[in-house]
């Protein structure tokens, strides 16, 4: 009688090591990219909800277009890492979808953040100890 040597397991084998599947990397791609826009969408509309019931209340609307910034960036830096880790895997249509989605979430950042500098300018700058202001109207002062 022969004896079979008994199967040992395979060495682990990292994510890196082989490129992912091609269907399961299309569903996950298709899974995120799907989830990430039905939960920006729903935030956004969200965020547009209360800019509405805010009814003119420049503080609420403030605070609002803040929130929003601050959730959009967060977003933004979620989606790129999970790029970074689709990468890291080697699936490269998951890659596709999360680059597709940080561009999408970087521009209604951009767009948000764009709107926040427009409502909120700077200030004029303050004259220096040499201005000296000139009542005459004439234009040249002495």
């Amino acid at each position: 009688m022969t004896q079979s040597h008994p199967v040992l397991p395979s060495r682990r084998t990292w994510p890196w090591s082989r490129r992912t599947p091609t269907p399961r990397d299309l569903g996950v791609a298709l899974l995120l990219l799907v989830a990430e826009a039905g939960v920006v969408a729903g935030v956004v509309l969200e965020y547009g909800m209360q800019f509405w019931g805010a009814q003119g209340e420049q503080w609420e609307i403030d605070a609002i277009a803040l929130a929003e910034i601050a959730w959009l960036r967060y977003t933004a830096v979620v989606v790129t890492v999970c790029a970074g880790l689709a990468l890291l895997c080697r699936a490269r249509w998951t890659v596709a979808s999360q680059v597709l989605a940080a561009v999408a979430v970087g521009a209604l950042l951009t767009y948000a953040q764009r709107d926040w500098d427009r409502a909120h300018p700077a200030p004029a700058p303050t004259p220096t100890v040499r201005h000296m202001p000139c009542y005459s109207g004439s234009g040249t002062c002495e």
